[in-house]
C-alpha cells in the first residue's frame, strides 16, 4: 500500500477508530490524487478479564484509550491545518453493552468467549428448533452469538436497570453523541435481524421471551450520527460529526477490499472469515446442514461466509512459548515435511486452558504424534488453516453454484507469507495479499462516501484499488502437499 504516514496533505481527514477482540487502533485518514494515505496515531490493548463472575471487557478502559485517541488525532490534524471531516467506529461482533435510561453502564459487557453460554443453545433449541432459527434469521449457529448471550444473560437475570442493549461499536458511538442506535452490519451478527425485513425477528425474540423492549432503532452503514457531544468535542480538541461505518470490523474490511470479480475472500486475524459477497441472502437446508452465515454488508450487499478458528491457534500457542513471531515463521518455512495435521475448528480450540495441550489431545485422538519443536507444532497449524480454508472454499462453490476464481487474503493475517503461499497450495487458486488496514480503509470509505467524495462503493473500491499493492502467491504443487490433503480430509470428515 501506499502509505506516507508522515506527510497527510490533504485538506480533509477522517479518524477511523478499529477495535479487535483485544486491541485498538485509531487512525488518520486522507483521500488526494496520489495516494491513500494512513496514519496510526494511538494503538491499546484491552484483554478481557475475570470480574463479578465473568470474563469482562473493562470498557471506562476502551473508551478512555478512545478519547485520548481522538484527542491525539485532533492535535495532529491541527498540526497539519487539515479539517477532521468525521470519525467512525468499528469493533468485533456479538458483544453488547447495557445502559439505564439515565446512560449509564449497567454492568461491564461480558466477553464472548466466556463460558456462560454452555447449555444455552440445547435451552433455545427446546422452544424454537434450530432450523427455523437459521431459516427466519440466516446466520450460522454459533454459541456466542448475541441471541445465545443474551438467552444466557435471561437465564441467570438481567438487571432491572436495563434500558437500552446496545453492541460495543454502537454503545461507543452512544457515549459520544447520545444516540441510541444499533448499524445494520453489526446487529445482523446478533441473529436477532430478519434479514428479509432488516427488522428485529420480534416474533422470533417474544418466542424465546427475550426482551425486544432494550433494541435499539437499525440505522444502515453511512448513517451521520450528528455531532460529538459539545462537552466532549471541547475536551478532545475536536469539532467533526460521527459517520456509522460497517460497524462490524468484518463489514469494514470487507468494503475496503477491492476483490476482484469472481474471487473469495479470507479476512485473516484472531478469526479467519471465509466467504464471497453477494447481492441477497442464500438461506437453505444445505446452507443450514454445513452451518454457513449471511451477514449484512455496507449499501445492500450480503457477506456469505464462515467463521473459521484462525489465528487465534497460533497466538495462543505462542502465549505459551514467548517466541519471537518472525523467527517463527522463517523456521516454519524451513520444515519441508507435514508433521501433523488438525482439524481447527474442533471447538476445544474456543478458550483451552492450554492450546498446546488441546492440540496434543486432538493429535492423540488421530493417531498422531504431538510434535516438540514450536516451528514444527506452529507448520501443523498454519498447513490445517490452509487445507480448511480450501474445504470451505469448495463448499461455497456447491452451496452458491459459482466457481471461485481465486482468494483475496486481508488484514493482518495476511502478511503471514506462509500461510498466503499455503492457502494457494491447498486451494490451488491465486491468491492476492493485502490490503493489510483493510478494516481501516473500510471504515473511511464509508465514511468518505457519507461526506460526498465518493458517489458509491464501487467508486471507492476503484480508488482502493489503485492505491493498494496486493502480494501476489500462484499455487504449487507436490507429492508430500497432496498426500498431507488427503491426510487432512479424512481428520475434518472425523470431527465435522
Amino acid at each position: 500500500m501506499h502509505r506516507e504516514e508522515a506527510v497527510l496533505v490533504a485538506n480533509s481527514l477522517y479518524i477511523a477508530v478499529d477495535l479487535g477482540a483485544g486491541s485498538g487502533r485509531v487512525f488518520l485518514a486522507a483521500f488526494d490524487d496520489r495516494a491513500l494515505r494512513l496514519e496510526e496515531v494511538r494503538r491499546f490493548r484491552y484483554p478481557p478479564a475475570r470480574s463479578a463472575g465473568h470474563l469482562r471487557w473493562d470498557f471506562p478502559a476502551i473508551f478512555a484509550e478512545i478519547k485520548q485517541g481522538l484527542r491525539e488525532a485532533a492535535a495532529r490534524g491541527r498540526a497539519l491545518g487539515s479539517e477532521i471531516r468525521s470519525v467512525g467506529v468499528d469493533s468485533w461482533g456479538v458483544d453488547y453493552g447495557l445502559i439505564d435510561a439515565a446512560g449509564n453502564l449497567v454492568e461491564l459487557p461480558i466477553c464472548y468467549r466466556d463460558e456462560r453460554t454452555a447449555g444455552t443453545m440445547e435451552r433455545v433449541f427446546a422452544r424454537v428448533p434450530r432450523a427455523v432459527i437459521f431459516e427466519r434469521t440466516g446466520i450460522q449457529l454459533m454459541s456466542f452469538n448475541t441471541l445465545f448471550q443474551l438467552e444466557a444473560h435471561m437465564h441467570e437475570g438481567l438487571d432491572a436497570r436495563a434500558h437500552t442493549l446496545l453492541l460495543i461499536p454502537d454503545l461507543i458511538n452512544f457515549c459520544l453523541t447520545g444516540k441510541r442506535v444499533a448499524e445494520y452490519t453489526n446487529a445482523t451478527t446478533t441473529q436477532m435481524i430478519n434479514p428479509r425485513t432488516g427488522k428485529w425477528d420480534y416474533e422470533l425474540l417474544n418466542r424465546l421471551s427475550l426482551p425486544v423492549n432494550v433494541l435499539p432503532e437499525i440505522i444502515a452503514a453511512g448513517t451521520n450520527l450528528g455531532p460529538i457531544r459539545a462537552s466532549l468535542a471541547v475536551e478532545l480538541g475536536i469539532d467533526a460529526h460521527m459517520v456509522a461505518p460497517a460497524t462490524h470490523d468484518t463489514g469494514s474490511a470487507i468494503a475496503g477490499a477491492p476483490i476482484p470479480d469472481g474471487w473469495a475472500y479470507i479476512s485473516s486475524g484472531t478469526w479467519s472469515l471465509v466467504g464471497v459477497e453477494r447481492d441477497e441472502v442464500l438461506i437453505n437446508e444445505e446452507v443450514a446442514r454445513h452451518n454457513f452465515t449471511n451477514e449484512g454488508g455496507a449499501f445492500g450487499t450480503i457477506r456469505f461466509l464462515k467463521n473459521v478458528m484462525g489465528l487465534w491457534l497460533l497466538e495462543s500457542c505462542r502465549k505459551e512459548w514467548s517466541v519471537d513471531y518472525d523467527a517463527l515463521l522463517s523456521a516454519v518455512a524451513a520444515i519441508e515435511n507435514y508433521p501433523a495435521l488438525i482439524f481447527p475448528d474442533d471447538a476445544r480450540f474456543f478458550n483451552p486452558p492450554s492450546m498446546l495441550e488441546a492440540t496434543a489431545t486432538q493429535l492423540t485422538e488421530t493417531g498422531q504424534e504431538m510434535p516438540q519443536d514450536p516451528a514444527a507444532i506452529a507448520k501443523v497449524i498454519l498447513d490445517s488453516l490452509a487445507f480448511r480454508y480450501a474445504s470451505v472454499l469448495r463448499k461455497i462453490e456447491a452451496l452458491t453454484s459459482r466457481g471461485v476464481s481465486g482468494v483475496q487474503i486481508i488484514g493482518g493475517g495476511s502478511q503471514n507469507r506462509y500461510l498466503n503461499q499455503a492457502t494457494a497450495n491447498a486451494t490451488g487458486l491465486p491468491v492476492f495479499a493485502g490490503p493489510v488496514e483493510a478494516t481501516v480503509i473500510g471504515n473511511v470509505i464509508v465514511q468518505a462516501i457519507a461526506d460526498g467524495r465518493f458517489a458509491s462503493l464501487t467508486e471507492a473500491r476503484q480508488y482502493v484499488a489503485q492505491n493498494v499493492r496486493a502480494q501476489q502467491f500462484t499455487p504449487r504443487t507436490s507429492v508430500a502437499a497432496d498426500e498431507a490433503k488427503h491426510r487432512y480430509e479424512t481428520i475434518e470428515a472425523r470431527y465435522n
